[in-house]
């Protein structure tokens, strides 16, 4: 279902970016658009993972600096059928954890010494599913594809702002205002989707869903108490919006409600 879900969000993205190129340049503006957001999202894309670890403060370690979370890595990895990922440790109290890389060839693992400290073994590697989960589905290149038409129909929304008005009156208007906001609310809910999937098949794999469900629990407690300042670019990478208290709002949150997460990973039981 959360699959499907995707496949109808991206479906209606596009559509949303065909109907605003419509409205500015016919077929010409979306073409010119989607050329130059491509563009922009080709090298954020394929440098992804050394851009966000970098930005997130992480440093690589070696297995003999923490050969238990090698083990645990390692095993979850076998599991989820993917080869093992390059491991990262952020020095910060936050209890968070993410995973990045375009494929599972190139992936790697991050985790908070929070995290570390906050959670059993066993929460621990109910998180580690999750996180591996997300790169064996290739929800990097599903959110750099929807960061691409996004980023197309805001470009196609200025011109539409700025050149548009006097010739198709209304209609530019409303592309202009609706269509960035619209886009925006979509790519959110594709992020709340792959998280709801990512909890589902890593539960699967590690076979352990109460762990992950526990972890969630233990972890958004943590993040409010302990929010941390990254780029609002990277935050939905993370298990928990790393922001803490920020509230921007259901429709245009990253993550679903943990509640709602909690519920769906002890209904599988």
């Amino acid at each position: 279902m959360n699959n499907l879900r995707t496949v109808v969000l991206l479906a209606t993205i596009s559509g949303l970016l065909i109907a605003v190129g419509g409205v500015v340049g016919g077929v010409g503006g979306v073409i010119i658009a989607g050329g130059i957001a491509v563009a922009m999202n080709f090298g954020s894309y394929w440098f992804s993972a050394d851009i966000v670890l970098r930005s997130s403060g992480a440093h690589e370690i070696e297995r003999t600096q923490d050969p238990h979370l090698f083990q645990m890595i390692e095993e979850v990895a076998n599991r989820i059928d993917m080869p093992m990922p390059r491991v990262y440790v952020m020095d910060t109290p936050q209890p968070n954890a993410f995973a990045t890389g375009r494929n599972p060839k190139h992936a790697a693992v991050a985790v908070t010494t929070g995290i570390r400290q906050m959670l059993t073994d066993r929460e621990l590697r109910g998180v580690l599913g999750h996180e591996m989960a997300h790169v064996k589905n290739r929800d990097i290149l599903t959110s750099s594809v929807v960061a691409t038409v996004a980023s197309a129909i805001s470009m196609l929304s200025f011109f539409a702002l700025w050149f548009g008005g006097r010739r198709n009156g209304i209609a530019a208007l409303i592309a202009a205002l609706i269509a960035p906001i619209a886009a925006t609310i979509i790519q959110a809910a594709i992020s709340r989707s792959r998280e709801f999937q990512a909890d589902h098949d890593g539960a699967e794999a590690v076979g352990d869903p109460e762990a992950l469900a526990s972890a969630l629990a233990k972890i958004e407690a943590g993040v409010q108490r302990v929010p941390r300042e990254v780029s609002q670019a990277t935050a939905h990478l993370y298990i928990a919006n790393p922001l803490g208290g920020v509230n921007v709002g259901r429709f245009f949150s990253t993550h679903p409600s943990t509640d709602e997460r909690i519920q769906r990973l002890r209904d599988m039981r």
